[in-house]
C-alpha cells in the first residue's frame, strides 16, 4: 500500500510553466512504471507520461517536448515539468503507481488541478 499527494497545480497563463510532484508515503523504487495521467471535464481520463524504473519514457504525443516527466528514489517522488501550457492542457492531474507484475495492484492520488488561461 501506498498514499500518494499531488501538488503543484495552479492557475497559469497559456505559454506559461508548472511543475507537478507527486510524493509518496514509502520508498517508490519497486514501482515500475510511475507516472501521469490528466482528466478533462467530460472526458476519459488519459495518459500524460510514465516513466520506468530503468529511465525509460513515454509520453502523450500531445505533450511530447512540452512536458518532461523524473523520479527520485531518494525522495519518493515522481515530478511532472510542464512548459508552453496551452488551454487543452486544463484537467486534473493524477499520479499513478503500479506494483509489478499483471496482478500488481495500481495506486493513484487524489489529483491536483491545472488550468490554463488564454
Amino acid at each position: 500500500q501506498v498514499h500518494l499527494v499531488e501538488s503543484g497545480g495552479g492557475l497559469v497563463q497559456a505559454g506559461g510553466s508548472l511543475r507537478l510532484s507527486c510524493a509518496a508515503s514509502r520508498s517508490i523504487y519497486r514501482f515500475n512504471p510511475m507516472g501521469w495521467y490528466r482528466q478533462a471535464p467530460g472526458k476519459e481520463r488519459e495518459l500524460v507520461a510514465l516513466m520506468a524504473i530503468g529511465g525509460n519514457t513515454n509520453y502523450a504525443d500531445s505533450v511530447k517536448g512540452r512536458f518532461t516527466i523524473s523520479r527520485d528514489n531518494t525522495k519518493n517522488t515522481v515530478y511532472l515539468q510542464m512548459s508552453s501550457l496551452k488551454p487543452e492542457d486544463t484537467a486534473v492531474y493524477y499520479c499513478t503507481a503500479k506494483t509489478p507484475g499483471a496482478l500488481g495492484p495500481q495506486y493513484w492520488g487524489q489529483g491536483t488541478q491545472v488550468t490554463v488561461s488564454s
